[in-house]
């Protein structure tokens, strides 16, 4: 198997094993929780496609099966299913041991307008530079959207990114190419800042705040229809 593979099966591994938990439970809303990963899935894979294809990132062939589906590595699809799924549950894990843990409103508003302020002053800067523009972008709709629809997420969310941006780059670490000899996903420096954090650019941390934020939107949103 891949390394690539093996990163996702090692990002899965833990969160999974750890779902039956009697305070977690998370198997109870598997219906909700992959409804949310597959509808996710859509956007950044449609974003993840074209930016391959446009050669604006890529994928090292020596770290995978050789397995494509629509120009994707099958690794690539699985991430979007693994890396998801750990951090819903790391969300989850964290409030069921401590509901208290979350910002009140106005701390949690000031944090949103803060943030969809520097994601539009980013856009108007870099909309030259791909990865950054649609980044940026991304973060402004799906941050406007859940601030309208479900401010209470934010207020926990906040909190939560910061514990989930621990194993964040770790895994990412590894697939920029911190300790290994090449990269796994690399970047085209033209489209993007070319500011790293170690090997990470920096709009990852953008482009993991809005996947995991989508997915948990979505999660809760179908778990109060789960049965």
């Amino acid at each position: 198997m891949s390394l690539y593979f093996w990163i996702n099966l090692l990002s899965i591994s833990v969160p999974f094993l750890v779902t039956f938990h009697p305070r977690i439970k998370l198997h109870h809303y598997w219906k909700s929780l992959f409804s949310a990963i597959a509808v996710s899935m859509i956007p950044f894979i449609i974003w993840d496609i074209y930016f391959t294809k446009q050669q604006y990132w890529g994928f090292n062939p020596d770290y995978l099966s050789q397995i494509y589906i629509l120009g994707l590595p099958v690794e690539e699809w699985l991430f979007f299913i693994c890396i998801p799924y750990a951090c819903v549950f790391t969300h989850e894990s964290i409030l069921a041991f401590n509901r208290n843990i979350s910002l009140n409103e106005k701390t949690t508003k000031l944090i949103t307008f803060g943030l969809l302020f520097f994601f539009m002053v980013m856009l108007i800067l870099h909309y030259d530079k791909a990865y950054t523009a649609v980044d940026m972008i991304f973060g402004i709709i799906i941050l406007s959207i859940v601030y309208i629809t479900n401010l209470k997420l934010l207020s926990s969310y906040y909190i939560t990114f910061l514990v989930m941006l621990i194993p964040f780059f770790i895994v990412n670490g590894v697939l920029t190419g911190t300790g290994i000899n090449e990269e796994v996903v690399w970047y085209n420096n033209d489209e993007n800042l070319g500011i790293r954090i170690l090997t990470i650019p920096v709009e990852d941390i953008a482009y993991a705040f809005s996947l995991l934020l989508l997915n948990l939107l979505l999660f809760k949103k179908f778990k109060q229809y789960d049965v």
